[in-house]
């Protein structure tokens, strides 16, 4: 019997001991050795996840394969329960085969044809980008970034005065004009547990106000050291499109947390901070909404999320739906009356429970708004930039051109991305080139769709 991943990890089907399948996913980075490996639904959604045992099938084989440097495989062998071992489940293997069945382009016409808002890239057909076009594009049209942390912005609690690094230099060298610069409120209240963030406490009362006020101190020291220009309404925006300008930030808030549910407070951080970028939720169930890596405690968007959403729409703050659940975003995408953007997330065919990765459904929904999804650079534990690329042409083939950008985490990351520094945006400029699609198209993803959402959001 061939298996479907959906279908077996919420238990609809699964296979007697013994029975003889066929299954297709992603080999987790760095598990394949001689007669074992790991399948996975998908790839890992960062560097720092680990396989989880319930979503994940261990492939057992005796004969030497030729196929382990393949990044996705069909498996037929003897399906096998093991209860009580690391891995319960598992397959002992008569044949590996490699496939692409979740590989960069799948499905592209059964995509295109599923979707009215696609407005596919532009393909090159055997055309090479010179050298160095990536570098001369972003000369001409500075790169922005949807989601970033760069500068070793984040407040640590246990390490409140730790040095910044720069920011501006490579920026500049990399040809980035803009960057959508984030503090994490909620940082007292999660932590790292077997490599993934979690909520662990209920924050006092008061506390993660505290911590907010402190995080954008800190941010503004960043700005402040770096001279780096902030923008708050589309005069700044266009003065940081323009080739050679100074390198710009939008103040940003990874949570919505330091309001501790007092709509007065988002008023405070516009004025006072310059807060013009807010994401809505991050890694603990707030006043606001659900989040994608625990359960569902409101049921999407809360009565105060709605509150939010309306007032970043007056103000002119950017709504970003990263981190909240589906049913979350459905209702973001019907309160707000501005396109809104998912800032940092990846496409996945079966996104598996608690995954940050989303679907092209999920996407669809940020689309619709005229929004944008920035994608994260980790792709099959393999961060070079041509994945990278190959992860945003996956994107634009679900929910067109217009609606992806770059979303690179950086600094926030539990792993080696492949945009660990700006001046490596040129890399990714080229490699989109060189999967065909035009320079207007790449121009685009690098920046071109972010300056139109803030264009439509932002102050006059």
């Amino acid at each position: 019997m061939k298996l479907d991943w959906n279908r077996l990890l919420r238990g609809r089907t699964r296979p007697a001991d013994g029975d003889t399948v066929v299954l297709e996913g992603e080999v987790f980075p760095g598990s394949a050795m001689p007669g074992r490996l790991l399948l996975v639904p998908e790839a890992a959604c960062c560097l720092g996840c680990v396989p989880a045992p319930e979503s994940t099938v261990e492939v057992r084989f005796d004969t030497p394969a030729t196929t382990l440097a393949a990044r996705a495989l069909r498996v037929t062998g003897i399906w096998r329960d093991a209860p009580g071992a690391p891995w319960p489940w598992r397959i002992e293997a008569t044949r590996l085969a490699a496939h692409a069945a979740n590989g960069p382009w799948s499905g592209r016409r059964a995509l295109l044809a599923a979707s009215p808002l696609l407005c596919a890239a532009p393909r090159q057909a055997g055309a090479q980008p010179a050298p160095g076009a990536g570098r001369a594009l972003l000369a001409a049209q500075p790169g922005m970034d949807l989601h970033t942390h760069a500068g070793r912005v984040i407040l640590a609690p246990a390490q409140p005065d730790r040095p910044f690094i720069p920011v501006a230099a490579p920026m500049r060298e990399g040809g980035m004009g803009l960057i959508a610069l984030a503090i994490v409120p909620d940082s007292p209240a999660t932590r790292v547990v077997d490599r993934y963030i979690t909520p662990y406490r209920t924050p006092d009362p008061g506390e993660l106000w505290a911590h907010g006020q402190r995080a954008f101190a800190r941010l503004q020291r960043l700005v402040a050291q770096e001279g780096l220009a902030v923008v708050t309404d589309r005069a700044g925006l266009e003065r940081a499109r323009r080739p050679g300008g100074t390198p710009a930030v939008v103040v940003s808030s990874e949570g919505g947390d330091f309001m501790e549910g007092q709509i007065e407070r988002l008023d405070w951080a516009f004025r006072e901070q310059r807060l013009r970028h807010l994401q809505l939720t991050h890694y603990r169930v707030n006043e606001l909404g659900d989040i994608q890596t625990v359960n569902a405690v409101h049921n999407g968007l809360t009565a105060f999320g709605e509150q939010v959403v309306r007032r970043c729409n007056q103000l002119g703050i950017v709504v970003d739906v990263a981190h909240a659940t589906l049913a979350m975003v459905r209702r973001v995408a019907e309160v707000s009356g501005k396109p809104i953007v998912l800032s940092h997330t990846a496409l996945s065919s079966q996104p598996r429970p608690y995954s940050r990765l989303i679907s092209a459904e999920h996407a669809r929904v940020v689309a619709a708004t005229g929004g944008v999804v920035g994608i994260w650079p980790l792709v099959n534990g393999d961060p070079t930039p041509r994945r990278y690329a190959e992860s945003m042409a996956r994107m634009v083939d679900a929910v067109g051109i217009d609606h992806v950008g770059i979303g690179s985490d950086m600094r926030g990351l539990l792993g080696r991305g492949a945009l660990e520094n700006y001046d490596a945006a040129p890399e990714l400029a080229q490699a989109l080139l060189e999967t065909g699609m035009d320079a207007a198209g790449v121009a685009k993803l690098m920046g071109g769709n972010q300056a139109r959402v803030l264009a439509a959001v932002l102050p006059g």
